[in-house]
């Protein structure tokens, strides 16, 4: 059976998400500069999501949805299992977003130049200080009309599974700009496709959408408090073997 999935993953699947990745980074570079960024932001790259996890054989379950509202805009955290985790949010989510992500990721072809037109948020995290201050303007400009932010906070892939320890960025960024922040757990990613392989092992992705952590109406977030809580939620979602 694996030689079957290796096969298909590189003479089947590859080829056609290659042709996918470089269609749908044109029409939302082009759309983005011609008619509305929110919708050319976002809706091509849901269906490339999906397209992503059909091409994959991968099966997709979302639960939680009826926790957010689509018409406010919230700061999302999730954990990092692997590169899945992205078509995941993307395809299931079903609330427009903006990534905040890393600055080299503007160097891959197409790629990052789709997300830069479909106002994406760069951070450079040598710059720490100038960088979240930059950060938060952009945030304060795009997160507007029920448009939310997606963060992961662990900051890259687990190598091995389980949950390493939050940064502090995407809780500052709540903080701020005084938004409420919802855990998102991320279930089946990392046996899919982990950091340390390129070979796809079909299987189920589980989503979990938690209840929002609204700011308290006098005194706003408090970051240890909220980052303690996040991390307890999302890793309550996950199996004993994938969390610390």
């Amino acid at each position: 059976m694996r030689i079957f999935i290796f096969l298909y993953q590189w003479l089947i699947a590859f080829p056609i998400l290659l042709i996918l990745t470089i269609a749908t980074a044109i029409i939302t570079i082009i759309g983005c500069s011609v008619g509305n960024g929110t919708f050319w932001g976002f809706y091509p790259a849901r269906y490339w999501s999906r397209l992503f996890c059909f091409f994959s054989l991968s099966r997709v379950e979302v639960k939680g949805r009826e926790n957010i509202n689509p018409n406010t805009s919230y700061v999302f955290v999730a954990n990092h299992q692997g590169a899945y985790d992205i078509f995941l949010i993307y395809g299931f989510l079903n609330q427009p977003f903006h990534w905040l992500m890393k600055k080299e990721l503007r160097k891959i072809p197409f790629v990052g130049k789709a997300c830069e037109s479909a106002g994406h948020i760069f951070v450079d995290a040598a710059g720490r200080t100038s960088g979240m201050r930059d950060t938060i303007h952009q945030a304060v400009d795009t997160l507007q009309g029920g448009v939310s932010l997606v963060v992961f906070p662990e900051g890259s892939r687990t190598y091995d599974g389980k949950m390493r320890r939050f940064k502090k960025g995407a809780f500052l960024l709540a903080q701020e700009l005084n938004l409420p922040v919802v855990p998102l757990t991320i279930d089946g990613s990392f046996r899919i496709m982990p950091r340390t392989s390129y070979q796809i092992t079909p299987g189920k992705m589980i989503l979990t959408i938690h209840p929002p952590i609204y700011p308290d109406k006098e005194n706003g977030h408090d970051i240890t408090t909220l980052m303690e809580n996040s991390y307890q939620i999302i890793s309550s979602a996950l199996p004993d073997d994938t969390d610390m």
